[in-house]
């Protein structure tokens, strides 16, 4: 029998290069750090891990049953950029006026790690089509299932350990840099959802 039967190494990589450059593991530090950046250590290690479990819940979530899930609600991939860029305009605006360096609350650990950091961050519109058209591919072979499954654990590793050892960059850079970071983070944040609500119009033209 065929190692493809049971890894399809070529769906593997493609679906790791194209995920990884999607959610951009390194990218991803800077808005982490304007975020989390003035918490304790063991702050910033529990809102990496819930961010990425977040991230990894949500992406599996729409592998497993995407389409249908869309299918079902009536949502197509142009509604669910348009969301996703509306609500990374709401962050990049708080980081840009700096209401994110109000003093934050208890459960604010939690609300980070889950918006913006989680999704749509992470598992935003993008990483979902994504995942969904590599599905398409799949065709209901195991060993593509297989290596989309490992493809998805692998990229959700490396964005990991990009935002759990993002402490050494704050060492280096101090408070004055994280608030500096915030201001470029909350630049790119606006551009990626102005780029995220063209793309949504454009998506509800071509279906028209």
């Amino acid at each position: 029998m065929p190692i493809q039967d049971y890894f399809d190494l070529k769906l593997f990589m493609e679906a790791s290069i194209t995920l990884v450059v999607i959610m951009d593991p390194p990218g991803t530090v800077p808005v982490f750090l304007s975020l989390v950046g003035r918490k304790p250590l063991a702050a910033r290690a529990r809102a990496a891990r819930q961010a990425v479990l977040v991230s990894f819940l949500v992406v599996s979530l729409f592998a497993v049953a995407g389409q249908a899930i869309l299918a079902y609600l009536g949502i197509g991939i142009p509604a669910l950029q348009g969301a996703g860029g509306l609500l990374l305009l709401l962050i990049a605006l708080d980081l840009l006026t700096g209401k994110s360096n109000a003093e934050p609350e208890a459960a604010e650990d939690v609300n980070v790690a889950l918006v913006p950091l989680g999704t749509p961050l992470l598992a935003g519109p993008g990483a979902i089509a994504a995942t969904i058209v590599f599905v398409r591919q799949a065709q209901g072979q195991a060993g593509a299932y297989i290596a989309l499954g490992l493809a998805i654990v692998a990229v959700h590793l490396v964005l990991f350990l990009c935002m759990r050892y993002s402490g050494v960059i704050i060492r280096l850079i101090k408070e004055g840099g994280i608030t500096l970071l915030a201001k470029i983070a909350g630049l790119l944040l606006a551009a990626i959802a102005v780029e995220l609500v063209a793309d949504s119009v454009r998506g509800f033209v071509a279906e028209s």
